[in-house]
């Protein structure tokens, strides 16, 4: 049997999927793992277009296009730093892959895994981003528990934020 978050990201996946939108996904403290829950599923290639980690600052800038004074300002755990990395990373690889902006959903993740804390944010700081064509949002959470317990929560959180908006 399929935990929820599976589940959830194979309705997300179908349901992307019938509209006709494609998924780009950029990461950093979730290091892989929320493309890894949407490749976990078959067929995830005829909406998932594909990744970038961008764990160190710099390539967040480099990479995804974010601000280089915002990261120096604010860090690379922000709300608008999310913002840019979501649409970063639906404009990069929309471009890449020759399909229309318009189609892509670009969804994104950024905090503070732990144990310590990170530019004055504690463990569990953490911000979800989506930029697609009905306009930019993003969630900020404050999530309990282990480095990897915040990561794990980070996916399952991205993955609820995207079913909100497209289900």
């Amino acid at each position: 049997m399929a935990n929820p978050s599976e589940s959830r990201a194979a309705a997300l996946l179908s349901t992307l999927g019938e509209k006709g939108l494609h998924l780009a996904v950029a990461e950093s403290l979730t290091g892989g793992l929320l493309t890894s829950a949407f490749v976990d599923i078959p067929g995830a290639s005829k909406v998932l277009l594909g990744s970038i980690v961008a764990y160190q600052t710099e390539l967040k800038h480099q990479l995804l296009g974010v601000s280089r004074p915002l990261l120096q300002e604010q860090g690379a755990v922000d709300a608008e730093v999310v913002a840019q990395m979501a649409s970063g990373i639906r404009v990069k690889l929309a471009n890449k892959s020759g399909i229309d902006e318009a189609l892509v959903v670009g969804v994104a993740t950024t905090g503070v895994a732990g144990p310590d804390a990170q530019d004055g944010k504690p463990a569990g700081t953490v911000f979800i981003g989506i930029s697609g064509p009905t306009g930019d949002f993003v969630y900020p959470l404050d999530l309990p528990g282990s480095r990897s317990e915040i990561r794990t929560a980070s996916v399952a959180a991205a993955v609820d934020a995207l079913w909100e908006h497209f289900q």
